[in-house]
């Protein structure tokens, strides 16, 4: 039996490799709007750029601007406290 391929995503805070599934995706559609994408399986479409679930690694996501950069748009602040809140699960689940 064929054992699948896993995709692997970069992390915009840390630049740490991880399984696109373990990763939160933050979208800038086609129009320009900048959401949080918890659809897991049908995406939205955009560019992409994905945070690890880790506080650490959104803080320097947020203080280098590296998600703003990965996306070419400024991201609003209510964007990151709807990561900040996923973040936060993230880590009472585990």
């Amino acid at each position: 039996m064929r054992q699948r391929k896993v995709p692997i995503r970069m992390c915009v805070g840390c630049g740490g490799m991880r399984p696109k599934h373990e990763m939160i995706r933050v979208v800038r559609t086609p129009e320009g709007q900048v959401l949080v994408d918890t659809t897991r399986s049908r995406k939205l479409s955009g560019r992409g750029a994905y945070v690890e679930p880790n506080p650490n690694c959104l803080d320097a996501a947020r203080r280098g601007k590296k998600l703003e950069r990965a996306l070419a748009v400024p991201v609003p602040e209510e964007v990151f406290r709807r990561l900040e809140e996923l973040v936060a699960q993230a880590l009472e689940a585990s």
